[in-house]
C-alpha cells in the first residue's frame, strides 16, 4: 500500500523519469559531502557535477538540469561562484536547491544563507534550528537554539515559504515539506543515519535531481525526502553500523526500483 496526499502524487513514476533522462545536477557543495553526494546521485540515476570555480560556476549552471548550493565550507570565492551560479540558473528557468549548513552558527554563515535564500530558490532544504534561523534572519528576528523539531518549525517554515516564494523541506525524525499553502509528511528514514555525515547534504543533491523531472517542487522535494528515508531503511537492516549503512547506502539508492512494493509514506498535515 502506498500512503500519498493526492492522486496526483506519483513517486514510482518521477523514479521512473529521473533513471530514464539521468540529469546533469550541479552541486556546490562543502569538502566533506562532495564524494558521498555524487555517489548518491550517480546511484539513484542522476549525473553530478562538482563544480565550485569562480571562473566556471556560471557556465556550468547554464548547462544542467538542476543546481544545489551547500554552505557547509564557506569561502569568499566559494560564495561568489554560488552567487554566480544561481543568477545564471534563475536567469534560464533551472531549479536550484538551497542547504543552509549551519546557519545561526556565525553571523557570515547566517548572512550569506540569508542572501542566497533570497535568490529565488526552488527548494531550501535544513533541520529545524537551520530553517528557524533562516526565518529569523529574513524576517529580521534573532536566532533560535540549536535543539528544535521539525513540528516545532513547521509554522516558520509555511511562512517562510510563502515569503520566499519557495517550497521549504524540514528534516527530522518526521520530514514536512511546505509551500506555504500545502504541507506534506514524510515517514521514512532510521536513526542511524544521523551517524553518518553528509547525508543530509546529499539529500539536497539528491532533491535536485527530483528537481530536474518534477515540475511541482513540493512533490519533487516529498519524493527525494521519501527515497532517500526509504534507502535508509533498507540500508540500516543488517548494518552492524554508520560504516556499514554508509555503504549499503548507495546500494539501496541503486535498487530502489525495484522495490515497488514497499509503502511510500507520504501524509498530507492538514
Amino acid at each position: 500500500m502506498i500512503q500519498t496526499a493526492s492522486d496526483s502524487l506519483d513517486p514510482w513514476g518521477a523514479l521512473a523519469r529521473l533513471r530514464e533522462a539521468g540529469p546533469l545536477v550541479h552541486c556546490i557543495t562543502n569538502y566533506v559531502a562532495m564524494d558521498v553526494t555524487a555517489n548518491a546521485l550517480l546511484a539513484i540515476g542522476a549525473s553530478p557535477a562538482m563544480v565550485h570555480a569562480r571562473e566556471e560556476a556560471a557556465d556550468f549552471a547554464g548547462i544542467s538540469r538542476a543546481l544545489v548550493i551547500n554552505i557547509g565550507t564557506l569561502s569568499p570565492p566559494w560564495v561568489e561562484a554560488m552567487e554566480m551560479a544561481v543568477d545564471r540558473a534563475v536567469a534560464l528557468g533551472t531549479p536550484w536547491v538551497l542547504d543552509p549548513v549551519g546557519a545561526g552558527a556565525t553571523p557570515y554563515r547566517t548572512g550569506v544563507a540569508g542572501d542566497l535564500a533570497r535568490r529565488k530558490p526552488a527548494v531550501i532544504r535544513g533541520n529545524a534550528s537551520e530553517i528557524l534561523t533562516l526565518a529569523g534572519e529574513v524576517g529580521g528576528a534573532k536566532g533560535v537554539d540549536s535543539t528544535r523539531t521539525p513540528e516545532e518549525a513547521r509554522e516558520a517554515a509555511a511562512e517562510l515559504a510563502r515569503s520566499l516564494g519557495c517550497v521549504i523541506a524540514v528534516t527530522g525524525q518526521v520530514d514536512h515539506v511546505t509551500d506555504g499553502t500545502r504541507t506534506l509528511a514524510i515517514h521514512h528514514g532510521h536513526e542511524m543515519m544521523t551517524r553518518v555525515t553528509a547525508l543530509g547534504c546529499a539529500l539536497a543533491g539528491v532533491t535536485g535531481a527530483f528537481l530536474a523531472v518534477e515540475p511541482d517542487p513540493l512533490h519533487a522535494a516529498a519524493y527525494a525526502l521519501a527515497f532517500f528515508g526509504l534507502a535508509g531503511e533498507m540500508a540500516a537492516s543488517g548494518s552492524i553500523g554508520p560504516g556499514t549503512l554508509r555503504v549499503r547506502l548507495m546500494d539501496a539508492l541503486y535498487i530502489l526500483d525495484t522495490q515497488t512494493d514497499k509503502e511510500i509514506r507520504i501524509e498530507p498535515v492538514r
